[in-house]
């Protein structure tokens, strides 16, 4: 795209008629019917008298509320108009308690990190069984959070990521039987899997007993960005404090069209859903197979068959090339890294944006496979509390000057959001020198 004048609408505007096929987020392409011709300026209103408020709802956003909850089978399905990040930060203030440690993998979003130190939580770490081959993360086993649990008796909940950004699931159904075995709540960050209830079988973690679960419904469903739901599985957590957890980070002035688009998702969910994901499975099954005959390699383990994961390594060429062959072919991807492009098909990708990646897929000549790095496994010492390092005095430092120093805050390539580094963690020479090879110039670090 050439731009020729400054601005957001302006870049908006140019990308909107550059006509390329958006396999990113969010999921309704600019494509989802009932949004065509709407006025949105003026649908955007405030809590006026008939319009309800969020976080005391019991009007018009209570009623999509409990149709939410009757199609997903949870206790309650609360409305977000603050992404992810909000459902993230009320399931953990609802699980809190002084002093408690959350067992979780660090694969965890750097909005929970936040969320912990703010509510004086601490992570436990569990160490997933990496995808070596692949360069990925991986996941960890039921048996490992057990083992986590076994050496933290002060736990109060367990906190499991998944899907991962690559499409990755873990066991929920496993660790969930763990939890119950101690007493204790299983919340979910289900941000990329909102779409799993639709699937055939129902994937999603509230159908596997997770207690609360959190859905990033923009990514894979027709939400505008910013908009989720927090769904409530045990009967120890109410509508009402869920509520007022989410009251406690959220803004006082939620976006009513953020909360149209998930009234109409409610609408697509009751009606359209499990036949459009049925067809959109199958179209990224075939897709699969052809880049697997081109070369490219698929993530390890019990991946979503929804999202299209491709290492690039195995067929020859680098991520950041791949990604210019997909965009000469006038396909946007959602990320990319040195060995990885993922892209986020959905059912409002049109057959036109398919047919351009099956030719950028056929149209590409694989070569003799790269090597692929495998990613060391880093425990850094953490020397401070997440809440001591995120509100003790610091300053900001060039990430070549930082080894020794205590990090103060929480530091990630986003997307995807996984921070490389925690707060109170103590920088060595490795995991300075990885920070610098995501492009993380500086950090902020305890004077």
């Amino acid at each position: 795209m050439n731009r020729t004048e400054k601005g957001l609408l302006p870049f908006l505007e140019q990308y909107n008629a550059s006509g390329v096929s958006r396999f990113h987020m969010p999921a309704h392409k600019g494509n989802f019917p009932l949004y065509a011709g709407l006025p949105l300026s003026r649908l955007d209103i405030t809590e006026v008298q008939g319009a309800d408020s969020l976080y005391e709802s019991d009007g018009v956003i209570a009623e999509t509320e409990a149709r939410l909850a009757t199609v997903y089978g949870s206790r309650e399905t609360l409305l977000s108009a603050g992404g992810n990040t909000l459902c993230i930060q009320a399931m953990l203030a609802l699980a809190a308690r002084p002093g408690g440690k959350v067992v979780c993998t660090r694969n965890l979003h750097v909005s929970a990190v936040n969320a912990m130190a703010l509510l004086g939580l601490e992570p436990v770490f569990v160490y997933p069984d990496r995808d070596r081959a692949g360069g990925l993360p991986g996941t960890a086993s039921p048996a490992a959070y057990a083992q986590a649990l076994s050496g933290a008796p002060d736990a109060c909940a367990v906190y499991l990521t998944t899907p991962d950004y690559f499409g990755v699931r873990s066991d929920v159904a496993g660790v969930a039987s763990v939890c119950r075995a101690r007493g204790l709540p299983l919340l979910v960050d289900n941000a990329h899997g909102a779409h799993l209830r639709f699937l055939s079988p129902d994937r999603h973690p509230l159908s596997l007993g997770a207690s609360l679960c959190a859905d990033s419904a923009h990514k894979t469903l027709p939400v505008f960005t910013g908009g989720a739901y927090l769904h409530i599985g045990d009967p120890a957590f109410d509508r009402a404090a869920a509520k007022d957890a989410m009251a406690l980070f959220g803004s006082t002035s939620p976006s009513y069209l953020t909360m149209l688009s998930l009234d109409a998702c409610a609408s697509y969910l009751e009606t359209d859903a499990r036949r459009d994901f049925a067809a959109l499975c199958q179209t990224v099954a075939a897709l699969e197979a052809l880049a697997v005959s081109k070369g490219f390699s698929l993530p390890a383990g019990d991946r979503d068959p929804a999202r299209l994961s491709l290492g690039t390594l195995s067929a020859g060429c680098t991520g950041e090339r791949f990604a210019r062959h997909l965009r000469a072919h006038g396909v946007e991807p959602e990320y990319v890294s040195n060995g990885w492009v993922v892209l986020l098909p959905s059912p409002f990708n049109t057959p036109a944006d398919f047919d351009r990646l099956r030719q950028a897929l056929d149209a590409f000549i694989p070569a003799p496979p790269l090597p692929c790095p495998v990613p060391e496994d880093l425990h850094p010492a953490r020397v401070m509390t997440l809440r001591e390092a995120v509100l003790a005095p610091c300053e900001l430092l060039p990430v070549a000057r930082c080894e020794g120093r205590v990090a103060a805050c929480a530091k990630s390539p986003c997307p995807p959001g996984v921070p490389l580094v925690m707060p109170g963690e103590k920088i060595t020479g490795k995991l300075k020198n990885l920070l610098a090879d995501y492009g993380l110039n500086a950090l902020k670090v305890v004077k």
